[in-house]
């Protein structure tokens, strides 16, 4: 079954180890090939639509874990209802990343030489053109090597022509709708980036240290009022002094004024019950309006001047008079000590704080008046609330609802403008005597004194038309009709407010409509000991470095460019401790191993503990497919797909069983957002059912004996097409989590004629397609089997007994029925476990047999004894001295893991499953210290 194999590269040989780079680079140019990932939006498709927007990547980026888990759970889901024949679109594009490109290009130019305000607006905007045109669309060729199944034909980038259109289009109508408006109010000002930020794109840093600086103003007509600051130089801004009405060390005060010491200025003192707290400090506020948000508001009760000291740069503009032209942390200092040579300053104390940084920059924000744009919010955020309330959208998991509630029921209007070059300019123009005119294009009629508005658009304002903007909207299109709503949004619980709030607010007021009818969040991906992803920490990870393999000194020089090698390798080594055990880097994972990691991690759990061993645990794994795929294909020989309704055999009525339970499980994990509970019962399911237990079990009947001959040639018809059954349907089942190695194998395997090219185009195994249902009877019958036989297995493993010796067995139960069954499969059993001739199956007696182990297995029939004989077969001193060696390395292990979980740094910070991990280890250490002991008595007897 070959035929359709593509030439992209040669095949590789099941005969040879698994090798993800030789079987990942052939399979994408093939599904494009056969418009796997093609999205149709013709009138006649009466297909059940699948549609889900792609968080559009910054354009300047590549890819982190954040995008490969996002790829991993979006491509599942996608390749999940594609099988089930969904017309899946999958809507792909870039962001155009205003502040974050502007650095990017300006960062450029200063390596050349230059600068943007060199080169001119107009020319810098092409420069960034430009670079778009080379770089601009690097990830998403790096999701490509993920196997993103995105409809890539239908890709945009936010700045495309017709993105641009929709736009301006929203900003016109807005303002029309009185939405949009131009007012002067304190914002968040980046004085690195230049521009004004809103304020979700200001991060709090927690706890930074700062001084709280006191001085005096001196009252007029006597008597003085002391303050407190952290940011001496603002007082060149004040304009007022407040207390609290009620405080009567300041009753004299009030209506008085203080004078500036360094302006030519009074300054009135003010009584505001609001503002200040009597209980804090000296109970004395300074009030600047125009670079405090609580003081600005003050400044509206009372009328208060709002006077600016800061250019855009940072640096004091002449209302500071003689600190203009200083920087701010300069001004800070000299400020400082002009009060001391004064007799104002009080001195100061150390202080924690909380302190505003641009998400971009990492500057401190600094509050600044200035005349912005702004976007009403309050009548949009009530229907989006609405929309939620009603479960018209919900959230997966629930809790992330009160999130979203808590933004939209405080939400204040949107700063929408930015002080940029770079991005979608807004649609207005100024005029004589501050004329605004906003249209859709420059009206003929306005005259050369008519100047276009120099601000762009904040990027998050395109990215929230991103659902219907993507499909053609404001034009009325086939795709928009098709695509709108989406059907789930997958996205990180970190942009509930920059996004998704965004979305679902302009979604309903543009489209009257949800633009999504499920938000699916996961949490964040952090190193392996719990902590955030950052270059400074020296612990991020390229994805494609665990795809391709990388050397660790490679890894760090990405992590921490310029730093010594040994102090970055330090760095990433704490970070991930198992990777020590990897020697000197990463091997080539493969994508499908990566991606089967990321899908293994419950969504809820806000922190995703990245391990390097879980990757490696199921590089393992997809080894396993590949070595079983191999057998069962030498088991298989010429076998060619037929269908028969021919009854079937105990074990291949228990596999088909198990199968349709592994279906099951899977379809319930993608349809619920469980894709880590899909993958675990993939997981389980191929390699405990199929491998070690249905294979070995199928091997004796499929092999043929050194004549040619079959052991059991009445059973081979039902286990080969059982087999092929299986396998086929097995592949197609973890096809959404690993989507190369099982369009490899799938091409390889015994299928129907009627299938298409592909093992992407399905259909996903299901009851209502024919692939079987469960039998419970069966199964309940076959764990009976399967506990006796791993109980005989246990004891020689534990016991440490040659692999070529048999073993006496007996066993033991007051049931008959389970007797009969026991025996009707004792050459399972004898094969299984190695019995030194059939095991002998009798009721419980109280014999006691010397030098034999007894283990108990529990069954809703009743107990069975399994007796496995050791005597001849384990030395006394052979085993006591075995015992010896294990006990001393448990208790080792033991104590590692109990001090760790002694830790209260431990239990407290690690991920939940890392903890869980731990206490896990704990308990199998105790159980097989346990076990050790009782095999130390059962020595004796030796």
């Amino acid at each position: 079954m070959t035929d359709s194999v593509p030439a992209a590269g040669l095949a590789p040989s099941l005969d040879e180890p698994y090798d993800p780079v030789l079987v990942e680079r052939r399979w994408y140019p093939f599904w494009e090939k056969h418009g796997v990932f093609a999205a149709s939006d013709a009138p006649s498709d009466a297909r059940p639509v699948y549609a889900i927007p792609m968080p559009p990547p910054n354009v300047t980026g590549s890819l982190h874990m954040g995008h490969a888990q996002r790829c991993t759970l979006e491509d599942a889901l996608v390749r999940f209802h594609r099988m089930r024949g969904y017309n899946t679109l999958w809507q792909p594009g870039t962001d155009h990343a205003g502040i974050a490109t502007q650095l990017v290009v300006e960062r450029l130019l200063a390596r050349e030489g230059t600068t943007r305000q060199a080169l001119g607006r107009e020319a810098f905007v092409e420069r960034v053109w430009r670079w778009r045109r080379e770089s601009g669309d690097r990830i998403l060729l790096q999701q490509r090597i993920l196997g993103a199944s995105a409809d890539m034909s239908r890709a945009k980038f936010t700045m495309d022509s017709g993105m641009s259109r929709a736009v301006t289009e929203a900003f016109v109508r807005l303002y029309e709708q009185g939405l949009m408006y131009r007012a002067t109010r304190l914002i968040n000002w980046c004085p690195e980036c230049m521009t004004s930020l809103s304020d979700l794109e200001v991060e709090s840093e927690e706890g930074a240290n700062a001084e709280l600086f006191e001085f005096v103003y001196d009252v007029e007509g006597g008597g003085q009022i002391q303050v407190a600051t952290t940011r001496p130089e603002t007082m060149l801004g004040d304009t007022a002094v407040a207390v609290h009405p009620d405080d009567p060390r300041y009753k004299a005060f009030h209506g008085k004024r203080v004078r500036h010491p360094f302006l030519a200025r009074t300054i009135p003192i003010i009584a505001d019950a609001i503002l200040v707290d009597p209980k804090f400090g000296t109970g004395a506020v300074k009030v600047t309006p125009a670079h405090d948000f609580n003081d600005f508001a003050a400044g509206k009760r009372h009328g208060l001047a709002e006077i600016n000291i800061l250019n855009l740069d940072g640096t004091l503009n002449a209302e500071a008079g003689p600190f203009a032209g200083m920087d701010r942390k300069e001004a800070r200092r000299a400020v400082r000590r002009a009060l001391e040579e004064k007799g104002l300053a009080r001195g100061c104390k150390p202080h924690k704080l909380t302190l505003p940084r641009c998400q971009r920059s990492g500057g401190v924000v600094e509050p600044m008046i200035s005349t912005q744009w702004f976007l009403k919010m309050r009548s949009m955020a009530d229907r989006a609330l609405e929309a939620v309330h009603s479960g018209k959208t919900i959230f997966i998991p629930a809790e992330w609802t009160k999130t979203y509630n808590h933004f939209l029921e405080s939400i204040e209007d949107w700063c929408v403008s930015r002080q940029l070059w770079w991005g979608h300019p807004i649609p207005a123009w100024h005029g004589p005597g501050g004329a605004i005119v906003v249209a859709r294009e420059r009206p003929k009629e306005l005259g050369p004194e008519w100047t276009p508005d120099p601000d762009v658009l904040d990027t998050w304002f395109s990215s929230a038309l991103w659902p219907f903007s993507t499909q053609g909207w404001p034009e009325a299109t086939p795709a928009l009709a098709r695509f709108y709503p989406a059907s789930d949004l997958e996205t990180g619980y970190d942009i509930i407010f920059f996004w998704v709030a965004r979305m679902m607010m302009l979604g309903i007021h543009m489209m009257g409509e949800v633009p999504f009818r499920r938000v699916l969040l996961s949490g964040l991906v952090v190193d392996e000991t719990g902590e955030k992803m950052g270059k400074l920490r020296g612990n991020v990870i390229d994805p494609l470095d665990l795809v391709e393999g990388a050397s660790f000194a490679e890894v760090v020089k990405k992590t921490l460019p310029g730093a010594p090698e040994s102090e970055a390798l330090a760095k990433f080594r704490k970070a991930y401790p198992s990777a020590a055990a990897m020697g000197a880097g990463f091997p080539a994972f493969g994508a499908d191993a990566v991606r089967f990691t990321l899908a293994s991690y419950p969504p809820s759990n806000h922190r995703i503990a990245l391990a390097p061993k879980r990757i490696e645990g199921n590089r393992h794994f997809l080894n396993k497919i590949w070595n079983a795929t191999r057998l069962a294909l030498d088991l298989l020989g010429d076998y060619v797909w037929r269908e028969s309704d021919s009854t079937h055999g105990f074990y291949n009525r228990w596999i088909r069983s198990r199968f349709a339970a592994a279906f099951l499980a899977a379809e319930e994990g993608f349809e619920s957002f469980r894709i880590d509970e899909a993958a675990l019962g993939a997981y389980r399911f191929f390699w405990n059912d199929f491998c070690d237990w249905y294979l070995e079990l199928a091997k004796p009947i499929l092999r043929k004996a050194t004549d040619g001959t079959f052991g059991h040639p009445d059973r081979v018809p039902e286990t080969q097409e059982t087999l092929a059954f299986v396998l086929e349907g097995s592949l197609r089942i973890m096809h959404p989590l690993m989507p190369f190695v099982t369009e490899e194998l799938w091409q390889r395997v015994p299928r129907p004629l009627s299938r298409k090219p592909s093992v992407a185009f399905g259909p996903y195994p299901s009851t209502r397609g024919g692939d079987g249902a469960r039998d419970p009877e069966v199964e309940a019958w076959m764990e009976t089997l399967k506990h006796v036989i791993s109980a005989g297995r246990t004891v020689r493993s534990e016991h440490d007994i040659d692999k070529k010796a048999g073993v006496p067995l007996r066993i033991r139960s007051e049931n008959r029925d389970v007797l009969a069954f026991l025996r009707e499969h004792r050459e399972a059993i004898g094969l299984l476990v190695k019995t030194a001739g059939d095991p002998l199956f009798e009721s419980p007696s109280e014999e006691r047999h010397k030098g034999a182990v007894v283990s108990v297995v529990a069954s809703e029939r009743g107990p069975i004894e399994v007796v496995v004989g050791l005597r001849g077969l384990v030395s006394r001193d052979g085993e006591l001295a075995r015992v010896d060696r294990e006990l001393k390395k448990i208790d080792k292990e033991l104590e590692a893991v109990e001090k760790k979980l002694s830790s209260s740094g431990f239990v407290d910070r690690a991920p939940k499953e890392i903890v869980g991990e731990a206490m896990e280890q704990r308990l199998a250490l105790l159980a097989a210290r346990q076990r050790l002991e009782a095999a130390r008595k059962l020595a004796e007897e030796l």
